[in-house]
């Protein structure tokens, strides 16, 4: 169902872009398939295979013999043609009878999503279009397959739904679990246990899903958890994310283990994370379709430095799909790093992280991740925003 609808919102998306035609070139997509795949076909191919959508909304699936009943059965292609010998025939054939000015192929300078053509194939693909002079017809997908994993289905956000619904479940069980003189490779281990039991897989690779850091002078990010233990009077903060029917979660918490006879977080640590709080809510409120990325990054990078903290050496947020990082517009600064990103529009059904972090001295980092889409007219949370530090007795 999941392929039908893709398949269906690119023919859409041709006409939406003056686009003529739309091709995914790969071979032994196991070991180096294109990031799109997935929404075209439902397991690996082996040999050179070409899935091809028109802008007439015609769409055609070129593949080896013994792929050809897999990719019949998605039930998204109007044809499925197969070979023995080699797809140079049959792809020319078709390329003839199309004819198309205009051909989108995925390479992409900024975005890594639409960059799934290995170098290889696109020389092989300039060299048969060569032979039908066809060759100097090609250009970037990064339209196609940008608004293809950006603007989410419903079927695709009740899988997201469901993926944080879990980890807000697992982030609720392993709270009674955290106290002084659990390393965080135990915590970690407690959240994995509950993930492999309730049948799910994590949301990124298992050395730093989930990734935990209580304390000070921690590596901060994209690391895996360490002996070190938690101490009373340390920030504790946790980034974790499961995935449901092949659609990610991706969130963070923070904790505060309170000293002997605390009832409360001192004022230091309460000030950090209100000012988090704080910078979420702002920079969620100024979202809606139309708003540049670079602008609700910094509305929230401004809370953070007017609060009197560093600015957070990163993208307030991310989009989240497939993948935990999936999608070409980033909330974030004009850095070189992030290429036009930046620069992109926020469109209705995108998903996106919202993550400010900051660093209070001698305790920790104060950071949440929550989970937003946006919606007809501003944003909707799709996780339950945190909204008070979660204490340790």
């Amino acid at each position: 169902m999941l392929i039908q609808e893709k398949v269906n919102q690119a023919k859409q998306l041709l006409e939406e872009f003056t686009i003529d035609c739309w091709i995914t070139f790969v071979r032994e997509s196991q070991l180096n398939g294109d990031p799109i795949l997935p929404y075209l076909v439902s397991a690996d191919v082996t040999w050179h295979s070409a899935f091809i959508v028109s802008r007439s909304g015609e769409t055609r699936a070129i593949v080896g013999l013994y792929d050809q009943k897999t990719v019949e059965d998605t039930g998204a292609w109007d044809q499925v043609d197969s070979f023995v010998e080699g797809v140079k025939a049959p792809f020319i054939s078709y390329m003839r009878e199309l004819n198309p000015s205009s051909i989108a192929v995925n390479y992409s300078v900024d975005s890594e999503i639409c960059d799934g053509i290995t170098h290889g194939m696109l020389l092989t693909l300039q060299e048969l279009l060569g032979e039908i002079g066809m060759a100097n017809r090609l250009i970037s997908a990064e339209p196609i397959v940008s608004a293809l994993r950006e603007r989410k289905t419903e079927s695709e956000l009740d899988a997201i739904r469901a993926a944080i619904q879990n980890t807000e479940e697992i982030f609720d069980l392993v709270t009674p679990f955290i106290k002084p003189g659990r390393t965080e490779k135990e915590i970690a281990a407690f959240m994995k246990a509950e993930v492999e039991r309730r049948g799910l897989e994590l949301s990124w690779e298992e050395m730093v899903c989930p990734a935990v850091f209580t304390g000070p002078a921690t590596a901060g990010a994209h690391y895996e958890p360490t002996d070190r233990e938690v101490e009373r009077g340390h920030i504790l903060n946790m980034d974790f994310g499961v995935r449901v029917d092949g659609y990610c979660s991706d969130m963070q918490r923070t904790f505060y283990i309170l000293k002997e006879g605390e009832t409360a977080a001192p004022a230091d640590v309460l000030d950090g994370f209100d000012t988090i709080v704080k910078a979420v809510t702002d920079s969620f409120n100024a979202m809606h379709p139309g708003a540049v990325a670079k602008d609700i990054d910094k509305v929230a990078r401004d809370v953070v430095v007017d609060g009197g903290y560093d600015e957070f050496p990163h993208a307030l947020g991310h989009q989240v799909g497939r993948f935990s990082h999936d999608g070409t517009a980033i909330l974030g600064p004009m850095w070189e790093k992030y290429r036009s990103k930046p620069l992109r529009k926020l469109e209705q059904d995108m998903v996106f992280t919202i993550e400010p972090r900051l660093t209070v001295e001698d305790r920790g980092v104060a950071t949440i991740e929550e989970m937003v889409v946006i919606t007809s007219d501003g944003a909707d949370f799709l996780s339950h925003q945190q909204t008070e530090i979660i204490l340790i007795g």
